[in-house]
Formats: structure tokens, C-alpha cells, sequence
């Protein structure tokens, strides 16, 4: 055990060099778990970020003693991060919630039973729907939902309630990202996979911090480099992080100019002859949007709107050399090298986090470098299932399963029959509005919606604007109810809290970035009273069809004895056909997860390509090009290249307000800190959200690491203390970086509620502070 909590320094260690000695000594950490006398190993995904690494618990007497790395599994080959190996000492930490809890008379919260529990919930919906409407009511939950989870929650409301009111946190995250694939290619998530990390020769990292954000990624690259040393890892941020450390070149953009960068690296790229024309006429069409429509441009329509991004005008405003933006064009543009676009937040957390996503597929359109192996534009996902089950499964409340739309009544036709439900039962947006993330909790602070049931997230502390946002909600006190298996700031506002199993307690099944779902069986009995969140709602479903009426059994209690198993596999049936069809569960419980669409019971790589996609000759109909590439996901088969301009970010410094304020993740904690803070080691390395300044702003303002400083905006302030200079942060002059895991020092009360209006993303990473010394 003291093993394995050595190697979360070592693991610290990794992100900052990429050693492949230190991956070596994990591995030997791992070797040294499995010495421990009397463990069964039970294989998992991760329960944190997007990568899906491979697990294996180490279980003996009903606990979950230890964690390794997975060898088996191609996702991470045995390597975890240093929260990886917390995940033991999480699921056992002394505070978790162990039983149902209702807020009294006095506003103390006190134990009942299950059925106590339950029953208010379905008597006070029940009330609230008859009196209100369904849309009165609303579900919030979260990309650490379970695939069965998430559809248990979708088939609630939407069937049952007969409401779009469910959001999940992954709009905070992803939706910018969706939106972008789903304008390029009309279907949702990566092409590629994985497994091109191991053909391409040049990866481009648009602000993606992976060292710290997807660490085994980084430590798989920089691996990959050290036996091939022609690859070259080009990183494009607005600050200097963990990830500079190992990359072959880091180039400083101002905040906001990536919108101006790929702009201009199309300009090169078409005005110096590095398109790939055959791939264009091929496969592509030229879009833009005149107001507010959609209409269709040429080649040279598309070369008459780059003139505004020719390098040598942009150069100021991208905060590099026009020589800079011409070599990265020339990297691209070199039909030699494969070449891949890794992003995360720094990209999709942006007002216009929409158009840069586009942009960044429009250098691989117009260069041809994407659905072949090794090549790309690939977003990152933050958490463990946002793509399985946000995404697929459609728990947003304007979508359905396998990239089906409530707007669609074909669509929710094919969902009423599949569920057995009369046709109209399903709202569309005309019935029941839709309302996102953050709309629908200014909602319930305005009163419209009278109850939030809040599942697997901590909106408390991860909104943006956080006091503006729930501005209201003491007044309007909305009844809360809060599913989780940690204490949070929203389990301090819950009217009724429910303790939820977690992680390896259940069974389960994750999807992660590269489109590959895995299943886990359930391991260890929670602590407690504590039931999954997928039990809850099934419970609380059956009750409201009681009082409410509903003539359906949306959860037939012959489920009961294999209830995820049952729910994934009707799932299952409504993405069969679709080209989004998920594997079997027999596959998936004999496997390390297979990456969707599984054809016959095999997986698929590289979608669009009839070399590895089978869906593509059925798709193309006989129009299949003679390189086999086909964008099923469009009406013509073709994908579109997208004109889009430079905007402005909502917010920009002045001499009230003179920096840049930017947040993020940390390696060592994981969002707002709920599980990470509870494993000791972790807490011990960094126990505390800092203010990270350059140095020369630093001595202006008089403080130095160790003072407290105040961090205002427009909007609210925190005091925090100041990192040590050239730290794991290196800021540039005027620009300030403060991680949003501390539950005590809450950044996004500062942060700018301003949105992407058309993901409805928020902009975390942008807007406009002063800083003040507070004491020394």
C-alpha cells in the first residue's frame, strides 16, 4: 500500500518529463500490488477523465484494496496517472454519504428510510407536474454517469415526465465539441481512435494542457517519440504548462486568437498550393453563415474570405511571428506526415468555441488528412463516459439516443415505439422548450422550475458565474434533490439527499474519447444504505407512473435481477443501424471495451473509410470515390469546410480590470476535488488552489509566493495565495491561472457566464480581473 502511494509523486514526475523510466518504476509499483497476499483482480475503466485507462481492483474481503494499470488493455498498457491509483482510498473514504437524508423542519437534515426517501420525491413531483406541467421539474447529471445511468434518466424524463428539462455537466465541457463534428460531418465524436498514436509524425496540441489533464496520453506520445524520434509534438497555448516541458515546440497565442491562428494557417495552406485537391472535390462543400442561414461558397468564395488572415495581418493579434504561422501551415500542409489535432477546454471553453472547433477540421479537409489512419482532428473528452453517456446516449435536453434530436419527429417516433410508448408522447421543442445547462438553473432560481434533481455533479461549486447563476434560488428554494457519494456544496443545499454507489460498487459501462465502450461487473457492496443512481431513478420512475397515471412501464420489474444489463441492451437495439452501433454486452463483458461502430462483433478504428468502417459501402450507396472515404453522417456524403470569422471574446482586459484570468485542471485533482481531495496523498501535494502570476507582474504588484492576493471581477472575489514563480505555470505578462478543485476558494464565483451561442458552452477560460495584495 505505502507502495503505491510513493508512486503518485513518481507519477508527477512522468507528466513533467515523460520519462519512460518512471513509467517503468510504476510498473514496478504494480507488480509490487500484486504481491499482496489474497487479492482478486476484477479489470474497469478509470472513473475519472475521458481516456478510459484501463484498471485492474485488487479486491480481498469484500474491499477494494488496491489498483494497477491494466496491461491488457490498449488504452494505457498498465500506466495510470496519479489519480488512478487513488481510486482505492477514494471509494474508502470515512465520509461518504451511507444514508437518505430529508431536510426538516428546523433545516437539519436527518435520516429516513429508502421508501420515506423516495416517496417524498414522487409525491412532490407528482404535485409539482399536476400543478405546473411537466417542465416544472428538471434532471441534471454528469459524464460519471453509467451508460445505464444516463439512460434510465433519459427514458424518466423524456418518456415518463414527458419533459426535455435534463442537462448534464458535459455542456459545460463538450457541447462545443459536438456542435463542430456535427456541423463538419453531421454525426458526432472522432474519426480516428487511439491507435494513431502510434502512425502519426506530427500532433498539434490546441490548448490542451494533457500532461496534466490527460497524462497517459501525454506519457503514451512522449513514449511513442523516444522510439521514433521523428515525431514532433508542436504546442499552441496561451500559457506555459507541464505539457511544454516534453514538446518539441511551445508557441504563446494571446487568449481568443485561435480563431485568428487556424484562420491564417488555411490561408498558407490554400495560397501556397498545400490543399489536397482531389480530396476537396471529392469530399467536401464550402459553407458559411450569412445572417443567421447557412449558404454555400466555392473554393475561391472560401480563398476570397481568408484574405483578411494572411499571416503577415494577423501576426500581432495571434501573439506570434507570421514566419511562425507559415511553418505550422507547412507542417500541416506536408502530404509526407500524418498529422493530428488533439484539443480540449482551451478550445471549447470559448464564446466561439464552435468555429474554432470547424477551423481546426478545415486544416485537415483542406489537406486530406483525416478518416486514414494516423491522421486527424481528435477533441479530448474531460470525463470518464461524457462521450458514452452524454453524448450517445443523448442525455442533453435536445437530444435522443444515437444522435437522435427531439427536434427530429422521426426520431422520437423511432424512441416512442422502441419504448412502448403511444405516438406525441415524446415533447418536441415546441411542447417542451429546451433548456440548457445554464439556463436551467436560472430557471429554478427565477421559479419556473420548481425542482432539480442533481445526479453525480457538484453545480454548486462548477457553474460559471456562480453568483449571478444561482442568484435567487435561496428565495425561490426550488425542491432539491442531490444524488452522490460524497459530501458537496449541492448536498448542502439538497432538501433530500440520497447516497449513490460508486464506481466499481455497480455495474456499469463507460465510453470513452475514442469511441470505445467498457463494461465493469459489480465488485464490493457500497458502504451503507448507499444504492446506484440508475436503482433511484428506475424506483422513483415506478412511483410517479403510480400517481401520475402513465398506462406504461417504462422499467418492467422482470428487469430487476439484471437491471443495467437490461436497460444497456434495449439501449443497445435503438443504435443498431445507425452506424453508431455499440458492441453486445457479451462482447463487451469478454473484452477491454471495443470502439463503436461493431459490425458482426468487430470494432472500427477509422470511421469513413471503407478499409475500416463496413458502414461505409452501405452508406454510399454505389457512390463510393475511388479512395473509399465517405462522410455518411452528410445527405451528399460530403464533409463541409466552414468560412468563420473572427468575433471577440465577451470580455477583455482594461485599466479596471487588467488581466486575464483562465482556469483548469490540475494532475493531481480532478474538477471541483469531490473524490480527489478525500485520497490523503493527493491532498498532501496540493492541498490548495493557487494563484499562478508571471513574475514580472508579480513584483509590480509587490508579492511573491507564499502572499495572499484578491482575484475580482466584474462579477465576484476570492483571496488566494501565490504560487511559487515558474512553477508547474509559467504565465505570460497580464494573464492569470487558477484551478477551480478547491471547494474553499470557489474561482468560478469570478468567472463569466457569458456562452458559445450555439453549443451554449460556457467561457471559463477568458475574462477580465484586477489583483490586489492582501497581506505578505
Amino acid at each position: 500500500m505505502k507502495l503505491s502511494r510513493r508512486s503518485f509523486i513518481m507519477t508527477s514526475a512522468a507528466a513533467v518529463v515523460g520519462s519512460a523510466a518512471v513509467s517503468r518504476g510504476l510498473r514496478i509499483v504494480d507488480e509490487a500490488n500484486a504481491a499482496v497476499p489474497g487479492l482478486r483482480w476484477h479489470k474497469a475503466p478509470c472513473r475519472y477523465c475521458g481516456t478510459g485507462c484501463g484498471v485492474e481492483v485488487g479486491v480481498r474481503d469484500g474491499r477494494a484494496m488496491v489498483v494497477r494499470g491494466d496491461a491488457a488493455s490498449s488504452v494505457n498498457g498498465g500506466l495510470l496517472c496519479a489519480k488512478g491509483y487513488g481510486l482505492a482510498e477514494m471509494l474508502a473514504s470515512g465520509d461518504r454519504l451511507k444514508q437518505p437524508m430529508v431536510r426538516d423542519a428546523s433545516g437539519a437534515l436527518v435520516a429516513v428510510t429508502w421508501d420515506e426517501a423516495l416517496d417524498l420525491i414522487a409525491d412532490r413531483w407528482a404535485e409539482i407536474i399536476a400543478r405546473d406541467g411537466p417542465d416544472a421539474v428538471a434532471m441534471y447529471g454528469s459524464g460519471q454517469w453509467t451508460i445505464p445511468d444516463a439512460y434510465a434518466a433519459v427514458k424518466l424524463m423524456k418518456g415518463g415526465v414527458r419533459t426535455n428539462n435534463i442537462e448534464v455537466n458535459a455542456r459545460l465541457c463538450m457541447a462545443a465539441a459536438v456542435v463542430g463534428y456535427l456541423t463538419t460531418y453531421g454525426v458526432d465524436e472522432p474519426a480516428g481512435s487511439y491507435d494513431d498514436f502510434d502512425l502519426v509524425n506530427d500532433v498539434f496540441l490546441w490548448g490542451s494542457n494533457i500532461a496534466e489533464a490527460h497524462p497517459v496520453i501525454y506519457e503514451r506520445l512522449v513514449e511513442r517519440r523516444a522510439a521514433a524520434p521523428d515525431l514532433r509534438i508542436i504546442n499552441l497555448t496561451t500559457f506555459g504548462q507541464m505539457t511544454s516541458e516534453a514538446a518539441d515546440e511551445t508557441l504563446l497565442i494571446k487568449p481568443h486568437a485561435d480563431l485568428y491562428l487556424a484562420n491564417a494557417i488555411a490561408h498558407v495552406l490554400v495560397h501556397e498550393g498545400l490543399i489536397n485537391q482531389r480530396f476537396i472535390d471529392d469530399h467536401l462543400v464550402f459553407k458559411t453563415t450569412v445572417a443567421g442561414e447557412d449558404s454555400a461558397l466555392d473554393l475561391a468564395g472560401y480563398t476570397a474570405f481568408l484574405d483578411d488572415f494572411a499571416p503577415g495581418a494577423v501576426a500581432d493579434a495571434v501573439g506570434i511571428g507570421s514566419e511562425d504561422i507559415e511553418r505550422l501551415a507547412r507542417r500541416y500542409g506536408d502530404a509526407t506526415r500524418a498529422t493530428m489535432s488533439l484539443w480540449t477546454m482551451g478550445v471549447n471553453h470559448s464564446t466561439r468555441g464552435v468555429w474554432v472547433n470547424n477551423l481546426l477540421h478545415n486544416l485537415h479537409l483542406l489537406t486530406g488528412k483525416v478518416a486514414k489512419p494516423g491522421n486527424g482532428p481528435f477533441s479530448l473528452s474531460g470525463q470518464a463516459s461524457a462521450c458514452g453517456s452524454c453524448r450517445e446516449v443523448g442525455a442533453f435536453s435536445h437530444r435522443l439516443p444515437a444522435d437522435r434530436v427531439v427536434s427530429n419527429a422521426e426520431h422520437r417516433a423511432e424512441v416512442e415505439e422502441a419504448w412502448g410508448l403511444p405516438p406525441g408522447t415524446i415533447p418536441g421543442p415546441e411542447q417542451s422548450p429546451i433548456t440548457h445547462a445554464v439556463e436551467l438553473w436560472q430557471k429554478a432560481a427565477s421559479g419556473q422550475i420548481k425542482s432539480i434533481w442533481v445526479s453525480a455533479t457538484n453545480p454548486f461549486q462548477s457553474l460559471p458565474n456562480l453568483d449571478d447563476n444561482l442568484a435567487g434560488i435561496g428565495s425561490t428554494r426550488p425542491f432539491l434533490v442531490v444524488s452522490d457519494a460524497f459530501p458537496s456544496l449541492t448536498v448542502q443545499a439538497a432538501d433530500v439527499v440520497l447516497p449513490a454507489a460508486c464506481w466499481v460498487e455497480k455495474e456499469g459501462m463507460f465510453g470513452n474519447s475514442e469511441r470505445r465502450t467498457q463494461h465493469w461487473e459489480k465488485m464490493v457492496e457500497p458502504p451503507g444504505e448507499a444504492k446506484p443512481d440508475v436503482w433511484q431513478f428506475v424506483e422513483v420512475g415506478r412511483r410517479l407512473a403510480q400517481r401520475l397515471g402513465w398506462g406504461v412501464e417504462l422499467f418492467p420489474s422482470a428487469w430487476d435481477t439484471q437491471l443495467e444489463r437490461a436497460l444497456y441492451d434495449e439501449y443497445r437495439a435503438l443504435t443498431l443501424g445507425t452506424a453508431h452501433d455499440v458492441a453486445s454486452y457479451q462482447d463487451l463483458v469478454a473484452s477491454r471495451g471495443l470502439r463503436w461502430p461493431v459490425m458482426d462483433g468487430q470494432e472500427t478504428t477509422v470511421r469513413f473509410n471503407a478499409a475500416h468502417d463496413p458502414n461505409v459501402a452501405r452508406k454510399a450507396d454505389g457512390a463510393l470515390p475511388s479512395d473509399g472515404i465517405y462522410f455518411y453522417g452528410m445527405p451528399d456524403g460530403r464533409a463541409v469546410v466552414w468560412a468563420r470569422p473572427y468575433e471577440a471574446p465577451a470580455e477583455v482586459p482594461d485599466a479596471s480590470y487588467p488581466f486575464w484570468l483562465s482556469t483548469g485542471r490540475l494532475l493531481e485533482h480532478w474538477h471541483t476535488g469531490t473524490m480527489t481531495q478525500r485520497v490523503r496523498t493527493l491532498h498532501r501535494v496540493v492541498g490548495a488552489a493557487l494563484c499562478y502570476l508571471n513574475e514580472s507582474d508579480a513584483s509590480t504588484l509587490g508579492v511573491r509566493a507564499g502572499d495572499t492576493v484578491r482575484v475580482q471581477s466584474r462579477r465576484g472575489s476570492i483571496v488566494l495565495t501565490v504560487a511559487k514563480p515558474d512553477c508547474r505555470t509559467r504565465c505570460p505578462p497580464g494573464y492569470v491561472w487558477v484551478p477551480f478543485f478547491d471547494v474553499n476558494r470557489l474561482i468560478n464565483r469570478v468567472t463569466l457566464g457569458a456562452l458559445d451561442p450555439m453549443s451554449k458552452e460556457p467561457d471559463f477560460k477568458k475574462c477580465a480581473v484586477r489583483i490586489t495584495k492582501v497581506s505578505s
